[in-house]
């Protein structure tokens, strides 16, 4: 039963923030109010704030989901080209410049008033904790599984390494300063410096 109670309440917590994409997506996070979004999921507002205690904390529900999503397309991307560092690195930074710029909810984030949401804009700005821990997460698991050797050396080299790689891409959604695949090349460069490629056998 309690398994049961648990898989309806996700559903229930899903519907309210897939009707919270939708409304942001469509007006702007700033412009949504509770009621739209418990009108829009057919619950009460009290369930929605039952759910989520406050627009911020609806908000952190909607980002983390969105974040997550993210994550899990670039461990795909990575995995796909095994130890390749630079293949692994440019694709995986490319779908990710590429994937913010097309995605509509990213797009909200940063074109809300006074260069984007209060409650929204920064979880990829000011408290980019949320995305620095899952993709930083995500870049030291991948070299665990491809570059031990690398990882055993100097641990301390290799987080740092991801946090910067991830630091580099955040800045570069918040903030481009050039085309999605010419800013992939050139962090996919500077991957190949800061984790190194393991040694051929023999």
């Amino acid at each position: 039963m309690g398994e049961v109670r648990d898989a309806a309440r996700q559903r229930l917590r899903d519907g309210i923030v897939d009707a919270a994409r939708a409304l942001t997506v469509a007006g702007g996070w700033d412009g949504v109010r509770m009621g739209q979004v418990a009108a829009a999921a057919g619950v009460s507002r009290q369930t929605v704030y039952n759910e989520f205690a406050s627009k911020a904390g609806l908000a952190e529900a909607l980002a983390r989901r969105e974040i997550d999503r993210f994550v899990s397309e670039v461990r795909v991307r990575l995995d796909e080209h095994g130890a390749d560092v630079r293949a692994g690195a440019y694709a995986a930074i490319a779908h990710t410049l590429a994937a913010a710029g097309d995605n509509p909810l990213i797009k909200a984030i940063l074109s809300g008033s006074g260069g984007g949401s209060d409650e929204l804009l920064p979880y990829l700005t000011t408290r980019a904790e949320l995305v620095l821990a899952e993709a930083t997460g995500a870049l030291r698991e991948w070299a665990a599984r491809h570059l031990p050797a690398a990882g055993a050396a100097d641990p301390a080299a290799l987080a740092f390494a991801a946090d910067t790689i991830v630091r580099l891409v955040v800045s570069h959604i918040v903030l481009p300063q050039a085309p999605a695949e010419q800013t992939a090349r050139a962090l996919a460069d500077l991957a190949l410096r800061l984790f190194p490629a393991p040694r051929p056998e023999g």
